[in-house]
């Protein structure tokens, strides 16, 4: 291998100080490029996650010792990521940051959920000014000033009325949306991904200026999982949920359905906003039970027990790793047939798509009904996700990116090309 290369991943929320999937994919990506042998600094904002939540994160995270977190803490709590949010520039993160990007002379700036940090972090240059440029739509925030296209804070958004959806959301307006400055800055970006297709057409549908591509997400290799699994959660056979407790997510559905669906117990692993009035709905019902949050090593377990994983989001998903999760466990998955979610199982054959709940009980029904049939879905699930969703998959893509990139910026592939480490 050549030199190691030196990455510079900027995000809202990483871990510990973070709540979703997008958290979660950086934080492997990280760890993989640091496996390879890569230096990787990684610039998160503390602030805007104790605006979301006053308190320490509920779990911690190792770090890999070639990865370094730099974490952005203005003095002004809540202060700095309101004028971030307000102003497109990170005013008060800007001395930080541009010490940073001063440090030294990066040759991957990648950035990721980027909302509190304003697109005007995408104008900065790295010492020497010859890094590749990228930009993965983790959410919708560029064409979303509520980020999760949920529009009146009521229903997915069937087509833009972003003012009057900000204000319905108690969400002040973003005024530098109403200029030119997003597509100013999107012009200092080389390439932006996405790691659905279905995203990347949502973003050309709703104007965003610059092409985006399609950069699957990944998991690592978890064989042990499913090879030598930790016991069963319970006796009871059961489905499950995970993900976190907001209204989006959709588990309000679910526990309104399984009224009809006796034999089956539904766990839910995940903690959030809407926690409290989701318990309350499911009081009545003893076949529904809250696990609260659980880190990724318990977690395999309760994959692998379950009959199948159900992902019944009621907005759009910019992708959906809670499949890939269940796949590399050889579970089955039920989703909504809504955005990008049923792109996973045509990709993979590995679980059903429905639209009613009537659809949904007889997917439960048939599952539930037919080792045969779930051990055949899950097999299919996990042949899919060697082939498209596993960290060896992942890299390959991603310096392929990142060498087209730079071929066509500089002429020259990057410096190394690093053969990711197999589990």
């Amino acid at each position: 291998m050549s030199r190691p290369l030196r990455f510079l991943h900027l995000t809202t929320f990483y871990p510990p100080y973070s709540f979703g999937g997008d958290a979660m994919y950086l934080y492997r990506l990280c760890h993989a490029l640091g496996s390879a042998g890569h230096h990787v600094d990684v610039v998160q904002c503390v602030d805007s996650y104790h605006l979301l939540h006053p308190e320490p994160p509920p779990m911690m995270f190792t770090e890999h010792p070639n990865v370094a977190r730099h974490e952005l803490r203005s003095g002004w709590g809540w202060l700095s990521p309101l004028l971030t949010q307000q102003t497109g520039r990170p005013l008060l993160k800007r001395k930080q940051l541009g010490d940073i990007f001063a440090s030294q002379p990066y040759d991957v700036v990648h950035y990721h959920n980027s909302s509190l940090l304003g697109p005007g972090v995408l104008m900065y240059e790295p010492r020497g000014g010859r890094a590749v440029k990228m930009y993965t739509t983790h959410e919708h925030w560029l064409i979303c000033p509520m980020h999760v296209l949920w529009k009146f804070n009521e229903r997915a958004c069937e087509k833009p009325e972003c003012l009057r959806c900000v204000l319905k959301g108690n969400r002040p307006p973003q005024l530098w949306r109403y200029t030119g400055y997003l597509d100013e800055a999107a012009r200092h970006v080389d390439q932006f991904v996405s790691p659905s297709r279905f995203t990347a057409q949502m973003h050309a549908e709703r104007g965003f200026s610059q092409p985006v591509a399609h950069l699957p997400y990944f998991i690592d290799r978890i064989d042990p999982d499913w090879q030598s699994p930790a016991p069963r959660p319970q006796e009871r056979p059961y489905f499950l949920f995970v993900g976190r407790l907001e209204v989006i997510k959709g588990l309000h559905t679910l526990i309104d359905a399984w009224k009809n669906a006796p034999d089956y117990d539904l766990l839910v692993a995940g903690a959030g906003n809407y926690e409290v009035e989701l318990r309350a709905r499911a009081a009545s019902n003893p076949r529904i039970r809250f696990l609260g949050p659980r880190p990724q090593r318990e977690l395999g377990a309760l994959y692998h027990h379950a009959l199948a994983a159900i992902v019944p989001s009621v907005t759009y998903e910019t992708f959906g790793m809670i499949n890939i999760e269940a796949f590399a466990r050889k579970t089955p998955v039920i989703v909504r047939d809504l955005g990008v979610l049923p792109e996973v199982i045509q990709d993979s054959g590995g679980g059903f798509v429905y639209r009613t709940e009537a659809e949904l009980l007889e997917a439960i029904g048939a599952i539930a009904s037919s080792p045969g049939l779930r051990a055949e879905l899950g097999e299919k699930g996990y042949r899919a996700f060697l082939r498209w969703w596993t960290r060896e998959a992942h890299m390959e893509l991603y310096f392929d990116f990142l060498n087209r990139i730079s071929r066509r910026k500089f002429g020259v592939d990057l410096a190394a090309e690093p053969v990711a480490p197999r589990n």
